[in-house]
């Protein structure tokens, strides 16, 4: 279930966009209260809540392990796949007619299959609406204090890394999921 609440959380920026489009096109009569509108408008409302959920839980859980780390080198993979997401938050925003049963439809299926990718290859760490709330993603090569291991993970890290700091990783259940905080001596 956590995994699913982290991919609702990547199109949370999606939902708003359209449920702005519907409530205009209310407001406007381009649209009419009809059940398939309703049932839309619930929907992205529903999602929407639920993606904010599992984003702020997936910020706030805190793994009853952390271990101290010391960066190596970083690599701020943000931009690598955020804009990717845009060209889908614009087809769906301004080009879907949800208004329309097929394409209504089309647009579940698409979000189930694009869900269905995402969750089976652990892609947590593309997810636009924790960039757009202050986090940025690094391919990071650091060295684990404890064991004194090299490792290389993806992380999430609200703004930008120091490389002079230690920083405390906090592995959370999810692969491909990971926040680091710094740490004080």
């Amino acid at each position: 279930m956590k995994k699913i609440l982290l991919y609702l959380s990547a199109f949370v920026p999606l939902y708003f966009l359209i449920l702005i489009k519907i409530i205009i096109d209310l407001i406007n009569g381009n649209l009419s209260w009809n059940f398939l509108n309703t049932i839309s408008l619930v929907m992205f409302l529903i999602l929407m809540i639920l993606g904010i959920f599992g984003a702020s839980q997936a910020i706030a859980h805190k793994s009853t392990k952390t271990t101290k780390i010391e960066i190596i080198s970083q690599k701020n993979i943000t931009e690598k796949y955020f804009l990717g997401y845009f060209s889908l938050f614009v087809l769906f925003a301004l080009t879907f007619e949800l208004e329309k049963i097929s394409m209504f439809v089309v647009f579940i299926f698409i979000i189930i299959l694009i869900g269905i990718v995402y969750i089976k290859n652990n892609l947590f760490y593309i997810n636009p609406f924790l960039n757009i709330l202050g986090y940025n993603f690094y391919q990071v090569e650091y060295m684990n204090l404890e064991t004194n291991q090299k490792n290389n993970a993806i992380f999430f890290y609200k703004g930008d890394f120091d490389i002079s700091k230690k920083y405390c990783l906090s592995k959370l259940s999810h692969e491909n999921f990971n926040m680091i905080e710094n740490y004080e001596e």
